[in-house]
């Protein structure tokens, strides 16, 4: 198993480029926005079946699913566990604040979705390396996480 430091060393390796970096800064993130609201826009459908009485808009494949992915964080590294699970939440709550707008979620997240991901080819293309995640889907979770170390070492905070 890799450790923490190990990921983002090897994430850090295809991402030099200033550009790509800056392109990173705000593709990563919508892309995980997105990724979320998608699976927020699933309906409830077989977790209401599961947990009969349990009808809450918070109760979503979007939840269940960044309860799995926070405890792949946390095995990697408290500090990263919790600062990506803040991150998460603040994104859940603008999933749900958009549900209950007039505008649906799922478009939203599609549009958003898609030029996220442009941009993250775009910035690759800077680069002239590919994404990290062609080589491993871990590399999905590990980008956001990246960015929060970024964070964090500003902070002075050991992750």
């Amino acid at each position: 198993m890799k450790t923490a430091d190990q990921w983002l060393a090897e994430y850090g390796e295809s991402h030099q480029n200033n550009t790509n970096k800056r392109i990173h800064w705000v593709c990563v993130p919508l892309i995980m926005f997105s990724v979320l609201a998608l699976l927020w826009s699933i309906p409830q459908g077989p977790l209401a079946a599961v947990l009969p009485g349990a009808a809450s808009p918070w109760l979503n494949w979007a939840t269940l699913t960044a309860l799995v992915v926070g405890l792949y964080y946390l095995r990697l590294s408290l500090p990263l566990f919790l600062g990506m699970a803040a991150i998460t939440v603040a994104m859940l709550v603008v999933c749900h604040l958009i549900a209950l707008s007039p505008v649906p979620l799922w478009t939203v997240a599609v549009v958003v979705f898609v030029l996220a991901w442009i941009g993250q080819f775009i910035g690759h293309e800077i680069e002239g390396k590919k994404p990290s995640f062609f080589q491993d889907l871990q590399f999905l979770l590990i980008g956001p996480a990246w960015l929060l170390s970024f964070v964090y070492r500003r902070l002075g905070i050991r992750y």
